[in-house]
């Protein structure tokens, strides 16, 4: 029972009915005086998810260990004993990449990481003080500043640059976005990329000249890993229209389908989260070199798992024969495997060339 003081006015703030005793008999909100405080809002968040007589460790127990028994239950009727579908999967989304973004990034060695400052003071030495008689490629390569691989190659460009084949210029063929800068302002037509290519090619080297290798591996990792249930939020609705066109239109709508994607990506959430704490886990204990070897073995245990779950989970949900099941599963399995490795790629490259 709430202590809060009730109302001298007796309509609902919510619907505007009018309120003879302490809660609202058409919807229900309490009429009480609106005095929260910042933790009684924080605390209130958490309870919302764990009230219900241990709901949510009850919708965590099936969602992990009994593969569509979650689902089955939920679609049937039985939705009041379990966590709803999408606010379970908010729930660990937020949960996820909350945690993740709070843990630092291990480092054994701050000293590892290189200077920004002396990578810029770094001078390259003149023909003249190398004391060399052959002023040219060749004396670069007799001092070892060039390779003897990259010898023929640049008397080539510098012989007869018609005969560069744009195609085979890559981004790791410029040196800096003034580099490439001056190739399209000043180079021949066969030199030049197009906009589209070269948009791209300044954002990459953009990137390499602001960060070092180490930096941009950091804030990638960080990036990618916070985004990533949004991506896999985005790509449910995929997910579910994948599963729509196997089974049959009648039996199942798209909504029973997207009952199964919400359990199914909130079980992934749900596994990347517990290997991230194993990871975390396991690093505290790095000065026992013993427990490399049970570290590796759980870790790919969670990844065997996690791929393995789909196929009972769909098996026991839509009731086919093992024969069938596999075959649709199979399919079902490769063709989101086919698209989700696109589209991840497509994501890790925005996240690439968004970093700054």
């Amino acid at each position: 029972m709430s202590k809060e003081p009730l109302r001298s006015e007796t309509n609902c703030l919510n619907c505007n009915h009018v309120v003879e005793q302490r809660f609202c008999p058409n919807c229900g909100q309490e009429n009480a005086v609106i005095r929260k405080t910042f933790y009684h809002l924080f605390v209130h968040f958490f309870k919302d998810f764990t009230h219900y007589d241990s709901t949510l460790w009850r919708t965590v127990r099936y969602l992990f260990f009994k593969p569509s028994a979650l689902t089955t239950a939920y679609v049937s009727g039985k939705r009041f004993s379990f966590f709803p579908p999408v606010r379970l999967y908010l729930f660990l989304s937020f949960i996820t990449f909350l945690l993740i973004s709070l843990f630092p990034e291990d480092s054994t060695d701050g000293s590892r990481k290189p200077d920004k400052n002396k990578r810029e003071q770094v001078s390259i030495p003149t023909l003249d003080s190398l004391h060399i008689d052959e002023k040219s490629i060749d004396g670069l390569t007799k001092v070892g500043l060039i390779s003897e691989e990259n010898n023929d190659t640049i008397k080539k460009i510098l012989q007869d640059p018609k005969e560069i084949n744009p195609k085979e210029i890559t981004d790791f063929g410029y040196k800096n976005t003034k580099e490439l800068d001056s190739i399209q302002k000043h180079g021949s037509e066969k030199v030049k990329v197009s906009s589209t290519e070269y948009w791209f090619l300044k954002k990459w080297l953009a990137v390499k000249e602001e960060n070092t290798n180490e930096e941009i591996i950091e804030k990638f990792s960080k990036s990618f890993a916070y985004n990533l249930p949004k991506v896999l939020f985005l790509y449910m609705p995929v997910f579910a229209f994948i599963l729509w066109l196997f089974h049959d239109k009648k039996k199942w709508y798209y909504y029973f389908h997207g009952v199964f994607t919400l359990h199914f990506f909130s079980f992934l959430l749900l596994s990347i989260l517990l290997l991230f704490f194993i990871d975390k886990l396991f690093v505290l204990f790095a000065f026992l070199p013993i427990l490399s070897w049970p570290h590796l073995g759980i870790k790919t245990i969670g990844y065997l798992w996690m791929a393995y779950y789909f196929f009972p989970a769909h098996r026991i949900f839509y009731g086919d024969t093992y024969l069938v099941s596999t075959f649709k599963s199979s399919m079902i399995f490769v063709i989101n495997l086919i698209i989700i490795s696109g589209l991840l790629v497509l994501y890790a490259l925005y996240t690439y060339i968004n970093l700054h």
